[in-house]
């Protein structure tokens, strides 16, 4: 989905340069080059600003006027039958984080990744709670086909001794952050929020004005907000609401082999050039498909391997994403 890019006949010199920090309904916040804030509202009936977009946008009294949206680099979003929700535009990486307990879907993970490959966003996955045994194990043995397909994956503890942030992956992590514009994706109980409040300390506080200046009187978890984490504001992170699923109807089934990595290191050798991968004679991705799989895989990839449980995951998702368009 890409944004309709209105060119406002107001677009002159006095025009100003902006970032959408925040949004909520109609209204948005939006930071100016020189760190200050100011509310901001779309023109039009129908609001296609998202956080992370630069914008153009005037004086309206105390307030201002949108005029533009710039180009967009890129925009994650999701897509199910009734709705579309965008979470954020212009990123450089999406942050998944996990956590040992309670188990993860791999479903959920694999469509959120599915989402970024899509838009050409890297991906970094996190494994929370690296002090719960046996469960860690179980959980980072199952996150072994992504990083045998080119994801980083690092592990993480966030609580316990925050002094011991080495020992706690923090150190690792911020490395990865540095620089970066990052999304923040995570189910319920993986630790989204105290990450976000470890690395932005005055991430609540931050919240509390948002909501105020917004007017929107609950934000944290209906919202996506844009938090620098350095002085210098060279670091995003961008907390997004929680979800419960992810649809993936803006991916044409045809196209799912190409945005699943694992899958597209086997592709242009199939016998057939339309090869769904489900059942044709001679396809190289159920060539590579390969029952079970060892942590050692993490520290000796081989992209041409494809564990059953994502070919399992190709499958049911070409099934869901060819119904869709029965209805």
């Amino acid at each position: 989905m890409k944004p309709r890019h209105a060119q406002s006949t107001a677009d002159s010199a006095e025009s100003m340069e902006g970032l959408v920090v925040a949004a909520f309904g109609r209204h948005c916040l939006v930071e100016s080059p020189d760190g200050t804030r100011r509310i901001c509202h779309p023109r039009g009936k129908k609001s296609q600003v998202v956080v992370g977009d630069q914008v153009r946008w005037q004086h309206t009294g105390d307030e201002g006027s949108i005029e533009r949206v710039e180009e967009r680099r890129n925009l994650f979003y999701r897509q199910d039958e009734l709705r579309t929700k965008s979470f954020a535009a212009n990123l450089d990486q999406v942050l998944v984080l996990v956590a040992a307990d309670p188990e993860f879907s791999e479903t959920q993970l694999a469509r959120a990744l599915i989402a970024a490959e899509a838009e050409r966003i890297d991906v970094l996955i996190v494994l929370n709670k690296s002090d719960l045994q046996p469960a860690f194990d179980r959980a980072w043995d199952r996150l072994a086909p992504y990083c045998r397909m080119g994801c980083t994956v690092l592990p993480l503890r966030l609580k316990g001794d925050t002094a011991a942030g080495s020992e706690a992956g923090i150190d690792a992590l911020l490395a990865k952050l540095a620089g970066k514009r990052t999304l923040v994706l995570g189910p319920s109980g993986a630790g989204k929020s105290t990450l976000v409040n470890r690395l932005v300390p005055h991430a609540q506080a931050l919240t509390g004005e948002i909501s105020k200046a917004l007017n929107s009187g609950k934000h944290t978890t209906t919202s996506t907000t844009w938090y620098w984490t350095d002085a210098e504001r060279k670091t995003a992170l961008i907390d997004s609401p929680g979800f419960q699923e992810f649809g993936l109807n803006h991916i044409e089934p045809m196209q799912l082999a190409q945005y699943m990595p694992d899958l597209r290191a086997t592709l242009g050798h199939c016998k057939f050039y339309n090869c769904t991968h489900l059942h044709e004679p001679g396809c190289s991705v159920i060539t590579h498909v390969q029952g079970g799989h060892s942590g050692s895989e993490l520290t000796t990839p081989d992209t041409l391997a494809i564990s059953e449980n994502r070919y399992r995951i190709y499958r049911d998702l070409f099934d869901e994403l060819s119904n869709r368009r029965t209805y």
